[in-house]
């Protein structure tokens, strides 16, 4: 009987030998599956990142290209009670053959804005689209403000 007993321990530490070798397999391939999935989140997070970095370039862009860029002519003249102040020039809407009406904002003050203006804009002022301002035409670029006061 000793002998069936001696061989019964050596099943069990042959037994014992192969489920630490099977553990410590499982373990590594754990460890393995573990650094794959650490090397895959930090390149998603990294990707990501680019994304959302980009992202926010574009919408800083998309902002700045949504702006409207307001051109405001601004004319200082009383025109007496019923009359209006009209606008001619060469571009944006405007035209030299009929004036576009500005609006009145104060007892001397007519104003005119627009946001299509996309170039060096030469205007005239007109008392009720018919009297002439004298001088030289003024001028306004994209974006800018000018105050005008017109002789007559």
């Amino acid at each position: 009987m000793p002998k069936q007993s001696t061989n019964t321990s050596a099943k069990k530490v042959t037994k014992a030998a192969t489920v630490k070798k099977t553990v410590a397999k499982k373990v590594a391939a754990k460890k393995t599956v573990a650094k794959k999935a650490a090397v895959k989140k930090t390149a998603v997070k990294k990707v990501a990142a680019k994304k959302t970095v980009a992202k926010k370039a574009a919408a800083k862009k998309a902002v700045a290209r949504k702006e409207p860029v307001v051109t405001t002519i601004i004319a200082k003249f009383d025109a007496g009670f019923g009359n209006q102040l009209y606008l001619r020039g060469n571009c944006s809407g405007l035209t030299w053959d009929s004036g576009t009406l500005m609006d009145n904002t104060g007892s001397d003050e007519w104003i005119w804005k627009s946001t299509v203006v996309t170039s060096e804009l030469e205007f005239k002022v007109l008392i009720n689209d018919s009297v002439w301002s004298v001088g030289p035409n003024g001028v306004v670029f994209p974006g800018a403000t000018v105050v005008f006061e017109p002789s007559f």
